[in-house]
């Protein structure tokens, strides 16, 4: 076996969500419940088969996040793997959705930091053991940093 990683490039103001799902009408039904849950939301999806043709699936609603989404999964090589790189929508809006969705196994990810995939490579092909996702803790917040944290959150309106 040999491992290695995989930077993933996501494009400015975006947002993405890794995750494991297994059946070919992931990509359809993880485009509904975006185009559901967030109806301005743009979007790529992007899902790897693991059987059968083997083929790259892809859904959404902006051609560049999808293509974005295809070249991901095609850069990390593995199976039963999907993609979606959102625009105008944070994943905390549509987490728990995905995560609901019946085909969807694992999330590894919702992020717009900096993201590296760690991958597993044998004979049989490749397997993502998890995420690098941003960077190493540098402190312990201060008083001052809690204040900012609560004004960002309220700036972004996620509290009153």
């Amino acid at each position: 076996m040999e491992m290695k990683t995989v930077r993933i490039t996501i494009p400015e103001g975006c947002n993405i969500i890794l995750g494991q799902t297994h059946f070919i009408k992931s990509a359809e039904d993880l485009y509904e419940i975006i185009a559901t849950t967030v109806p301005q939301a743009r979007f790529g999806i992007a899902f790897a088969e693991a059987s059968g043709p083997c083929l790259i699936r892809t859904e959404g609603n902006d051609d560049e996040l999808v293509r974005i989404c295809a070249g991901t999964l095609k850069d990390i090589g593995a199976g039963h793997v999907f993609c979606i790189i959102l625009r105008n929508i944070f994943p905390i809006n549509i987490l728990n959705p995905v995560k609901n969705c019946p085909e969807v196994c694992r999330v590894y990810c919702a992020t717009a930091n900096p993201l590296e995939v760690v991958i597993a490579s044998t004979e049989q092909g490749n397997g993502i053991i998890g995420v690098i996702d941003g960077f190493p803790p540098k402190g312990i917040e201060t008083s001052e940093d809690k204040t900012q944290r609560k004004e960002f959150l309220r700036k972004i309106g996620y509290k009153l």
